[in-house]
């Protein structure tokens, strides 16, 4: 099987992820990182066993928990940005015991903007994948020394049927006072539309009911932004495992084999915003199980 298996490798399954970038022909797409959270393996996958974890402990800190980055995808051409998703915003929240998620931080995403160059003002959209609180941060969060949230000159771009759904949200921690806080500058979006040069809506529910991916195409090569689809690159490996904070458990695993086939094909990369170091990757499938291999800066 065709794994993470240096040391370096899972050095970076147990910690959050870094600013990496690739280029695809004249765009260039860049995580931006916000923060972390901690997550227990078996609360998040509830499918699995402690015998999994016991065969599988280079996914896991040391105390027993994964590392799941939180940010934004950074999608440059020329002048032009778009950033996809909004980080968790300048917050911490403690763990609760036997509550998911654990321990969450965010605050990092425009002093990492900045050191990508890129001020705030500059992002004319911030497209979601969905309308989880962890995604959202800085779009409803004032920025620092100002009361309003630090896009000035961005839309919000959500799924069709993720705002019309949008109460669903309420019980996963995204009150009604932040969805009223991004009502006037969203736009709503539909399956296959083009919101930047070379990126599409793909619609993906099962997460929630209108999660949506982000196919990034250049230089024949494309960049697949899946969101919440996969939480781990463990999953890679066992699709048929769905995270606690799935809407529809079945919906989403059905995704999830038709993205890992997707993702098998060699001109495509895909992204995963809550993996640990390893947010972008191929997936190989030349093993017993497909398994998630880094693509490098």
């Amino acid at each position: 099987m065709v794994g993470l298996v240096t040391t370096t490798q899972n050095e970076r399954l147990r910690r959050p992820a870094v600013i990496r970038s690739l280029c695809l022909g004249d765009t260039k797409v860049s995580y931006v990182p916000d923060g972390a959270v901690q997550l227990g393996p078996r609360a998040l996958l509830p499918d699995t066993t402690d015998e999994v974890w016991a065969a599988h402990p280079e996914y896991l800190d040391d105390s027993g928990n994964f590392v799941a980055s939180i940010g934004g995808l950074l999608v440059e051409r020329g002048d032009r940005a778009l950033l996809i998703d909004a980080g968790f915003g300048p917050q911490t929240v403690p763990a609760q015991p036997d509550k998911l998620p654990g321990a969450i931080y965010g605050g990092a995403l425009l002093d990492n903007l900045a050191a990508l160059g890129r001020h705030p003002s500059g992002v004319e959209a911030v497209a979601f994948t969905h309308l989880h609180v962890d995604h959202l941060g800085w779009a409803w969060h004032p920025a620092p020394d100002s009361d309003r949230p630090a896009f000035t000159s961005a839309d919000y771009l959500i799924s069709e049927p993720e705002w019309a759904q949008r109460r669903l949200v309420e019980a996963s921690g995204t009150s009604r006072e932040i969805v009223e806080a991004l009502r006037q500058r969203v736009r709503t979006v539909t399956d296959g539309e083009k919101i930047f040069p070379g990126v599409h809506v793909r619609l993906a529910p099962g997460h929630t009911t209108g999660h949506a991916t982000y196919a990034i195409t250049g230089s024949k090569r494309q960049v697949i932004a899946f969101g919440d689809a996969l939480h781990s690159p463990i999953q890679v490996g066992h699709p048929e495992w769905s995270a606690a904070f799935d809407h529809d458990p079945e919906q989403s695993a059905r995704f999830r084999h038709a993205l890992l086939t997707e993702l098998a094909e060699s001109d495509t990369i895909g992204f995963g915003v809550h993996f640990a170091d390893v947010v972008f990757g191929r997936v190989h499938a030349d093993g017993s199980r497909p398994a998630w291999c880094p693509v490098e800066d």
